[in-house]
């Protein structure tokens, strides 16, 4: 009896550490393992039980005091996002889907005056993994041409998309500030899925 108490103090130990791991779009534990590493200590009939899965990718937090940087992995207020959760009764799949088609919808041509030189998807796992990576380009208006050699600023938008919500990170890859651009193109996404019944904050 005492060994099978003790077992299932483990398990519950087990299971407790686990839960966190699986329910928040950050690197957990040591930034330096991540939370796929930390999941895979966790017995797999554990992470099944929970409704996860050891292959979700959990997304990177801004670098600290960033000006040009949007995360739901973010640790404080400063470049915090809202992770966009799914219409109630909405399974994953669906949810995939209902994103994918957002996304393309999302303008070539820019939309607020940002992402004007278009955009593509360079790591593309939405349907398999839940998990992509685009980029998205600048026009090429003088601040191109003055503080990046006449090349268009490129941005990334990464995406994993869990059990019941999706995180996001929008991130500038140059400069200090990125003159609001990553909040108009969050901002975007968030409204097109809103009226598709997400619940989907802006980014104030």
């Amino acid at each position: 009896p005492g060994l099978g108490s003790a077992a299932t103090d483990a398990h519950k130990h087990t299971m407790a550490a686990a839960l966190p791991l699986l329910a928040t779009c950050s690197l957990l534990v040591d930034p330096s393992i991540g939370r796929r590493a930390a999941l895979a200590t966790v017995p797999a009939g554990i992470v099944a039980a929970l409704g996860g899965t050891r292959e979700a990718r959990a997304l990177s937090p801004c670098p600290p005091g960033a000006n040009n940087c949007l995360s739901t992995a973010a640790p404080s207020p400063v470049g915090k996002l809202a992770t966009w959760k799914f219409p109630k009764g909405m399974d994953k799949a669906a949810a995939i889907d209902s994103l994918e088609k957002v996304l393309d919808s999302y303008p070539q041509a820019g939309q607020a005056d940002v992402d004007k030189g278009g955009w593509s998807r360079v790591d593309d796992k939405l349907a398999s993994a839940g998990y992509a990576r685009l980029e998205f380009r600048s026009g090429l208006g003088n601040m191109a041409r003055f503080f990046n050699g006449g090349k268009p600023f490129v941005d990334d938008l990464e995406l994993s998309v869990e059990d019941g919500f999706a995180c996001i990170r929008s991130s500038s890859r140059v400069g200090d500030s990125d003159l609001g651009v990553n909040k108009k193109r969050v901002n975007f996404i968030a409204a097109a899925l809103r009226s598709s019944g997400w619940d989907a904050p802006d980014v104030q």
